[in-house]
């Protein structure tokens, strides 16, 4: 264990240059945020990108990353999150809380634009598609995810993508709204096969995968990650979900990267060196740092 009980990689650091955990969320693991950090450094993790589901938490990842230098953040409204927009149902049981009231869509949508502005923010995000939970109406999780769209062109930040069972109306919004520019939509915790990830590169979107590449039953994703190409590879935890093998069943945090960024080196038959310099090329291509 690692400062503040935040849980280390259990390897030897990743090897110059290292890299950065791609997607997380640190405001609902319960520790301090200091102690994530530098275990994260420990294993060679340099960067961690904590990521918007609501208003508070898009506002908690913005004042962190103004308070942490090797911190960054994003700002949306999660497609589960959308049930107060025209149309959707009362709140359930979100994720998150389902924390837009007493805001009207249109006053939530200005906030993440707002927010948008901050230099430390490197993405719109997490927004998209849910068709797994459905717990918003997918009419109303279509025309949220068009206004992410529409904030992200506006202010030239990167979409970043939640895509679950949703994968062709993603994919017929993203050729809607385009053109898009090289590395400036990012697929976060692909969840496609091999046939989905060359559909990707071929649109030149980047394909973010979390430690569930590590699991048993994971072999469709492991294949996306052999047909994925090197520059347009990211690695995420989702933190604390989804911990890679050997610690599946324990919380997640952002020290992690490093274990499915060694699985994706051997998926892509490549040095570990050679796959974090992959990383940081496409990293900052996409998050501009």
């Amino acid at each position: 264990m690692t400062p503040a009980g935040a849980p280390f990689s259990g390897e030897e650091p990743l090897p110059a240059p290292g890299a950065f955990d791609a997607h997380a969320h640190m405001d609902i693991m319960g520790l301090p945020v200091d102690g994530v950090l530098a275990a994260a450094r420990a294993a060679g993790i340099g960067r961690v990108v904590n990521v918007g589901c609501d208003l508070p938490s898009s506002h908690w990842s913005v004042s962190t990353a103004a308070e942490y230098a090797d911190a960054y953040a994003t700002v949306a409204i999660h497609p589960n999150e959308t049930l107060l927009a025209p149309g959707g149902r009362p709140p359930g049981d979100p994720p998150h809380g389902g924390r837009l009231a007493p805001h009207t869509p249109s006053e939530v949508l200005a906030e993440i634009e707002s927010m948008a502005s901050d230099p430390k923010v490197v993405a719109i995000g997490e927004t998209g598609l849910d068709y797994y939970r459905d717990w918003s109406p997918r009419e109303v999780q279509r025309e949220w995810f068009r206004a992410h769209i529409a904030i992200a062109k506006r202010t030239g930040k990167t979409l970043m993508i939640h895509d679950r069972e949703a994968h062709e109306d993603i994919l017929t919004i993203l050729a809607d709204e385009g053109p898009w520019p090289p590395y400036s939509v990012i697929f976060h915790c692909f969840s496609g096969d091999a046939r989905m990830a060359a559909r990707c590169a071929a649109a030149g979107y980047v394909m973010s995968f979390a430690g569930n590449i590590t699991f048993k039953n994971a072999a469709p994703l492991r294949a996306a990650v052999e047909a994925a190409p090197p520059e347009l590879i990211l690695a995420e935890t989702d933190a604390p979900y989804l911990t890679p093998v050997p610690h599946r069943g324990k919380p997640n945090s952002p020290a992690m990267t490093a274990y499915t960024i060694r699985a994706l080196a051997a998926l892509k038959n490549m040095p570990v060196a050679d796959l974090c310099a992959h990383l940081q090329s496409t990293g900052t291509r996409v998050f501009h740092w």
